[in-house]
């Protein structure tokens, strides 16, 4: 794995640790903030990935 994937995919699973955190502190319920950990996680490698750069 180069560099630039492994700060891709730590940068993305920051954004969606974060927002799982902020997610389980509403009244959705765990399930919620895995669901969104993932969505996020999932959403953010692409758009990381262009931003970041080779």
């Amino acid at each position: 794995m180069t560099g630039h994937a492994a700060l891709v995919l730590l940068a993305a699973l920051m954004f969606g640790t974060i927002v799982g955190a902020l997610t389980i502190l509403t009244p959705a319920g765990p399930a919620a903030a895995v669901l969104a950990v993932l969505a996020t996680a999932g959403a953010s490698a692409p758009v990381l990935h262009k931003l970041i750069g080779p």
